[in-house]
């Protein structure tokens, strides 16, 4: 079974989506890719949030969208 990568609950920070055991919303990540930063800039920044959560959730989306447009 695999650990999930996202909670979302109404008592962390009122339910916006985060990483799985922290309250670093997984928008803050988008933002930081979509702002021209490297992935180790938002960890050195979010130290709650491990390299590995990053690269499988990344992935998940990826296979999403990929799905999506298939």
């Amino acid at each position: 079974m695999k650990k999930k990568l996202v909670k979302i609950s109404m008592k962390i920070l009122s339910g916006i989506p985060v990483f799985e055991g922290t309250r670093v919303p997984v928008q803050t990540l988008m933002d930081y890719l979509e702002g021209g930063s490297a992935i180790d800039s938002f960890l050195e920044d979010f130290p709650t949030v491990s390299k590995k959560q990053v690269l499988q959730f990344l992935d998940q989306i990826s296979k999403k969208i990929l799905k999506k447009a298939a």
